[in-house]
């Protein structure tokens, strides 16, 4: 190519940085390019809500028009912002690699209460303008109030300096592109398959007049394929259900051990209890289709749901199920008591880290009053776990939340992280102990019983639609005096859970997150 190209850009420092990145990709295959800046209509009209902007794309339409009237080359833009249908004439030629989708809860410091989920305290102010942000943050912490927030990332982070409110969420991936000092702030991470990020989230997308052959051939060399099929999938349930960037909709792809899984995340307004979905596929072909079924108003749910553990009328998935009047009958099979009365004060000083692998362990360990050291650091199996051990104002360390359903595949990464150090391992007497054998011969184990299950004596039958199971205890008193019936659905929170019902010779669907948003998941997916 032997012109000199023009990239089009907004002119706030997050928009400068990502024109910045293109231009420098260019260059690195010998395409030099300046950058012009363009104001869009979302850059000048402030005062108003996101939502109550006239049209889609107000933050693309002016370097749209400046593309389409050839006094600029490309435009760079994030991805998320763009309507999912260009304008006749224009294209997107290619993506960037991804930054991390998750989203950031930054707090100030004196609103900091780690015993509570996402670590914000009881009915904190929190800044967002985003909808999708709005009915996800509420299904986790319905005492959350909001204030709208608009202006580039400099402008929100001021206003909360200013203490316009006791927190504000941003995209991870804006955060880290432009480096800010956020150190007078504590920041609280959430993963993209907690909080479902805005379709094409931590992607940027270069724009070009379909007519230019020559472009579109070059910029083939800095397009990432992988990042297509992905999005690809997010853009396409967007557009099926004719959703902007300002609806309450998430929808997450990526590809992990050569499948494809996807979460998605529908509600009706900003107040309204989402329902999601996770589905796993070899393939994206039809995948957006698969999930806009789901939620179409004549598919048939669940009229009953029995579980084995006790519910909270202000549960996850209590709320979850009465939004669509399923019943709920909720009893733990189980008894479960302590087996020891004190701990060893010298062990808990000898450990680096402490390993739980359910809620009743973490229940069991801290009723003993355990004195630990600020250096012992804590682990835990997952998202479930993890709301536990808030309660008793610890976070963890490390969880395996985001590494998948396998117990297996969550140890053997845990393996690599402690390889060489000291773990306790408070657990339940006879479990399977999938951390210990996971754990490198260099690796010291204390194992420690602390609490042993007893199962019920005859059990009743339950005639709910969807049996869901908690722990492999609960499967084997279910089971001792009872079948399931042939149209009867079965749940299995866990892998070692899901086991104990493949050994009956019984189909089950198998949460990707063993927590209660996992299980809403699973019931919503199920199929009739």
């Amino acid at each position: 190519m032997n012109r000199k190209l023009t990239i089009g850009t907004r002119g706030s420092e997050l928009a400068l940085w990502q024109a910045n990145f293109v231009k420098g990709k260019l260059a690195e295959i010998g395409i030099e390019a300046e950058l012009k800046i363009i104001k869009t209509q979302g850059d000048i009209i402030q005062h108003l809500r996101l939502d109550k902007l006239e049209g889609k794309g107000f933050f693309t339409k002016e370097l749209e028009e400046e593309l389409l009237n050839g006094h600029i080359d490309l435009a760079v833009h994030s991805h998320k912002d763009l309507p999912t249908v260009n304008p006749p004439g224009l294209i997107i030629a290619a993506v960037s690699e991804r930054e991390d989708p998750s989203e950031v809860i930054i707090i100030h410091k004196d609103c900091v209460d780690i015993k509570k989920r996402l670590s914000l305290k009881h009915n904190a102010t929190v800044g967002t303008s985003s909808n999708r942000r709005k009915a996800q943050l509420l299904s986790l912490r319905p005492d959350l109030e909001f204030d709208d927030l608009r202006g580039n990332l400099q402008t929100r982070i001021q206003k909360l300096r200013d203490e316009k409110y006791d927190a504000i969420v941003l995209a991870k991936a804006g955060i880290s592109r432009i480096n800010m000092d956020l150190s007078d702030f504590h920041l609280e991470e959430i993963a993209p398959v907690e909080i479902i990020p805005a379709p094409a989230q931590g992607v940027l997308a270069i724009q070009i007049r379909e007519a230019d052959h020559e472009l579109f051939t070059i910029l083939q060399q800095i397009n990432d394929k992988e990042v297509v099929a992905a999005i690809t999938v997010e853009r396409k349930v967007l557009n099926l259900f004719d959703a902007g960037c300002h609806a309450p909709l998430g929808c997450y792809c990526r590809k992990r051990d050569g499948k494809y899984e996807t979460w998605t995340s529908i509600a009706k307004d900003n107040e309204d209890f989402p329902d999601r979905v996770y589905l796993q596929s070899d393939s994206t072909d039809g995948m957006a289709e698969m999930i806009f079924a789901k939620y179409r108003p004549q598919r048939k749910l669940p009229s009953s749901v029995f579980i084995t553990r006790d519910l909270d009328d202000n549960s996850y998935l209590s709320k979850a199920l009465r939004k669509h009047n399923i019943q709920i009958e909720d009893r733990s099979l189980i008894k479960i008591y302590p087996t020891i009365n004190v701990l060893d004060s010298f062990i808990l000083k000898r450990a680096d880290w402490i390993f739980f692998n359910s809620k009743n362990a973490i229940e069991h360990f801290f009723n003993l009053n355990p004195l630990l050291l600020k250096k012992t650091k804590i682990a835990v199996l997952g998202r479930g776990s993890e709301s536990t051990l808030r309660r008793y104002g610890r976070v963890a360390d490390f969880s395996g939340d985001d590494l998948g359903i396998s117990t297996e595949g969550i140890a053997q990464e845990f393996a690599k992280l402690v390889d060489g150090q000291t773990v306790l391992i408070p657990r339940a007497k006879d479990s399977l102990q999938s951390i210990q054998k996971a754990l490198t011969p260099s690796t010291k184990i204390i194992d420690m019983p602390i609490y042993e299950t007893v199962l019920d004596e005859n059990v009743d039958k339950s005639n709910a639609d969807v049996l869901i199971f908690t722990s492999p205890s609960n499967v084997q008193a279910y089971f001792k005096e009872n079948l399931a019936e042939p149209d009867q659905k079965i749940i299995c929170i866990g892998y070692s859970t899901a086991k104990q019902i493949e050994e009956m010779g019984l189909k089950y669907t198998l949460p990707f997150s063993p927590d209660e948003i996992g299980l809403a998941e699973a019931v919503f997916g199920l199929e009739y």
